[in-house]
């Protein structure tokens, strides 16, 4: 596959491991494409099975799209220590952060996914999913996916 390897990053333990692993075992130089997904609060509310108002959605969608490109920027930074060529995305997710990874993965035609697990527990994963498997469920291409720890 000629395209970037895809980094999910988010800024926790669990990207940092995924990068790490994803290190240890690609050949570099190799471009990357480093992304950082946020989901607007109305997207929050509605997967969360609650119907609410928020009088500042504005403020906090703005504030979540801000983290997210502060992380995008802190994983470019991460991956360029790692010898990779590494670019920042940073995208909207109205419809679940596993669709939009998948989604831009098959764009950019990624010749991987990375992905970190955040390590919860099977009854946890199963109620309230989990963006890794989402992608490993539904991506046409290879995934890593790298435990925490």
């Amino acid at each position: 596959m000629p395209g970037p390897l895809l980094f999910c990053y988010d800024g926790s333990e669990g990207s940092r491991a995924a990068m790490s692993s994803a290190a240890d075992l690609v050949a570099r130089p190799a471009p990357v494409v480093v992304l950082t997904i946020w989901q607007p609060a109305s997207a929050l509310l509605a997967q969360a099975g609650g119907w609410g108002y928020l009088s500042n959605e504005e403020q906090v969608d703005g504030d979540q799209a801000q983290l997210a490109q502060q992380a995008a920027a802190e994983g470019v930074e991460r991956a360029r220590g790692h010898g990779f060529e590494a670019d920042a995305r940073t995208e909207r997710a109205t419809e679940g952060a596993g669709r939009t990874i998948v989604e831009i993965a098959d764009e950019l035609d990624a010749r991987l996914i990375v992905c970190g697990r955040r390590g919860r527990g099977a009854v946890t994963s199963a109620l309230l999913g989990s963006v890794s498997h989402d992608v490993l469920a539904h991506a046409a291409r290879p995934v890593l996916i790298a435990p925490e720890h």
